[in-house]
């Protein structure tokens, strides 16, 4: 590596903080040895995208250990049971129909955790 590589690499390091800087706001903070350093604030996302799929995930699997446990008969009589009752009950129906992923993750957990 050259001076002058090493040289723009940190030069470009500076100014890639300092657009932080400028973009995200400052924090300062006293050290131990009474300097005070000036960081780019962290900013973190408005929406917590990974908790929704992790939710989104967890109930795809509640649906298909559902559908394993009680098979494809009862599972979809139930759903026509809550598709009877009340708007929240009609709402949850909607949510707990059969689709093609939680009839494949159903059957393949029915292979290990139900046999019958």
């Amino acid at each position: 590596m050259t001076i002058d590589a090493s040289l723009d690499k940190r030069l470009n390091k500076v100014v890639r903080n300092h657009e932080r800087m400028r973009r995200n706001g400052v924090v300062h903070r006293v050290g131990r040895d009474g300097l005070i350093r000036s960081r780019a604030r962290l900013i973190r996302p408005r929406f917590p995208i990974k908790g929704v799929l992790l939710i989104a995930a967890l109930f795809l699997a509640f649906k298909a250990l559902l559908f394993a446990q009680m098979g494809s008969g009862n599972y979809a009589s139930q759903v026509d049971a809550l598709r009877a009752g009340s708007v929240l009950e009609q709402a949850g129906a909607v949510l707990m129909q059969e689709d093609p992923v939680t009839v494949a993750v159903g059957g393949y957990l029915k292979q290990f955790f139900f046999l019958r």
